[in-house]
C-alpha cells in the first residue's frame, strides 16, 4: 500500500493520512486544525491536474479560523487507491453521482455529521455544486472556484423535438482545432503528457505557466456562443491544434529558467510533488472525468434532478486572469441567474490565473472567510 504523503513537503500544521473503506477507496488527504474534535468541517475537492496539495497554502489560514479542513486525493489522483488506471474500463465509478458519494462518505468516516462549507475548484467545482444541490442538509454552504456550475440539464420529456445543433467539433475541425475536453478523452492523451517528449516534469511546468496569469495572454473576455468561430477565440491549451497533443502545445510556452526561479506561487521543489505524483499514477484516473462528460452516458442519471437550484449560501471565486470563467459562453451568468438562488457574491482575484488557490492564497483565504462569516 502507499504511504501517505512526506509531512516535511507540508507547511506546519497539515497531516497527511488515508482513511480505509470510502465508497470502495483508500482514501488520501491532508487535513489541518484536526486537534479538536468539535470544529466545524471544511471539505476542499481539487480538479485537474491537481491534487489535494493544491490546498497547502490556503488550509493554515483556515484552520487558524477555526475550521477542520480537509482535502482528498479524489478518485482516479494521487495516493488514493480503489480505482482503476486503464482507459478500457468502467467509468460509471467516476460519474458525478459517485464522486458526491465520496464525498459522503468522507464527511461521515470523519465523524461530522455535516460540513459548513464545500469547496471546489476547477472539475472539483461541479462535484462540490452537485453535493450542494443534492444533499444541502449536510453541504450546508458551497464555494465554487474557476469552473460556473450552469445547472442540473433539463428533462426533455414532453417536449416537442428540438432541432439538432450543429457540429461543433466537425466545425472546429474545419478551422484546424479542437476541443481540449473531447482530446482528453481520447485513448492516445494519457501517454501523450505521462510520456511527453520534453519530460513530464516539464511538460507541467509549461502547462501550470500558460494557465497562470504569468502568462500575460491571458485576457479572458465574453464570447457570443458555443460555435466554432467564438471557441476558437480561446486560448490554444483550450482549443487545440488540430494535430497536437497538449503536451506539444504548451511546450512553446515553457517559461525561461529565469522565469521559472522568480516563480514565487509554485517553485520547483513543489512542483515536484505533482510531478512525482503524476510520474507514478499517469492522468487516467483524472481523464476519465472529462470521458463520462464528453460521452454524455450519465447524462440521463443527471436529468432525475431536472429543475432542482443549489439553494444554499454560494459564493464564486477566480482568478481575474482565469479564461476558465469563459470558456463555456454564459456559464458565469447562467449560474448567477438561474442555477444557484442564493449567490451571494462572485470575486475575481487580481494577479491569478486558474491556479487561483496557490497563485493568491491569501486573498482566496479572505474571500472564503468573509463568505462563511457572512
Amino acid at each position: 500500500m502507499i504511504a501517505p504523503l512526506d509531512v516535511t513537503l507540508l507547511p506546519p500544521g497539515l497531516r497527511a493520512r488515508h482513511i480505509e473503506g470510502i465508497n470502495g477507496l483508500r482514501l488520501h488527504l491532508l487535513e489541518a486544525g484536526h486537534e479538536q474534535s468539535d470544529r466545524p468541517l471544511l471539505l476542499l475537492l481539487h480538479g485537474f491536474p491537481e491534487l489535494a496539495y493544491s490546498w497547502r497554502k490556503v488550509m493554515p489560514a483556515l484552520a487558524a479560523a477555526g475550521y477542520h479542513v480537509v482535502a482528498p486525493d479524489q478518485r482516479g489522483y494521487g495516493r488514493t487507491e480503489g480505482w482503476s488506471a486503464e482507459y478500457d474500463t468502467d467509468l460509471a465509478p467516476f460519474r458525478m453521482l459517485n464522486l458526491v458519494r465520496d464525498a459522503l462518505g468522507l464527511v461521515a468516516a470523519l465523524g461530522h455529521r455535516e460540513a459548513a462549507a464545500v469547496v471546489g475548484h476547477d472539475f472539483g467545482s461541479p462535484v462540490a455544486a452537485w453535493c450542494a444541490l443534492l444533499r444541502p442538509d449536510i453541504f450546508r454552504r458551497v464555494a465554487l472556484m474557476s469552473a460556473p456550475f450552469t445547472g442540473v440539464p433539463p428533462l426533455p420529456l414532453g417536449e416537442a423535438p428540438r432541432p439538432r445543433p450543429a457540429d461543433v467539433h466537425a466545425a472546429l475541425t474545419a478551422l484546424g482545432r479542437k476541443h481540449y475536453q473531447w482530446y482528453y478523452s481520447t485513448p492516445p492523451a494519457n501517454a501523450e503528457m505521462w510520456q511527453a517528449p520534453q519530460g513530464l516534469h516539464a511538460f507541467l511546468r509549461a502547462y501550470y505557466h500558460v494557465k497562470s496569469a504569468d502568462w500575460t495572454a491571458n485576457r479572458p473576455f465574453l464570447l457570443a456562443g458555443w460555435t466554432a468561430g467564438e471557441l476558437a477565440k480561446l486560448p490554444r491549451y483550450y482549443v487545440m491544434d488540430l494535430d497536437r497533443g497538449m503536451a506539444a502545445q504548451v511546450a512553446p510556452e515553457m517559461p525561461t529558467e529565469a522565469a521559472i526561479a522568480a516563480c514565487r506561487w509554485l517553485p520547483e521543489a513543489e512542483l515536484r510533488v505533482y510531478s512525482d505524483e503524476y510520474a507514478r499514477t499517469g492522468f487516467q484516473g483524472g481523464l476519465n472525468w472529462y470521458r463520462c462528460r464528453t460521452s454524455g452516458l450519465f447524462e440521463a442519471e443527471a436529468e432525475v434532478f431536472a429543475g432542482r437550484t443549489i439553494d444554499i449560501p454560494a459564493t464564486f471565486i477566480a482568478g481575474a486572469s482565469d479564461w476558465g470563467t469563459q470558456q463555456v459562453p454564459g456559464a458565469l451568468e447562467r449560474m448567477q441567474r438561474a442555477a444557484c438562488t442564493r449567490m451571494e457574491k462572485v470575486t475575481l482575484i487580481p494577479d491569478a490565473g486558474h491556479w487561483v488557490q496557490q497563485e493568491q492564497p491569501e486573498a482566496v483565504a479572505t474571500a472564503l472567510l468573509e463568505f462563511l462569516r457572512s
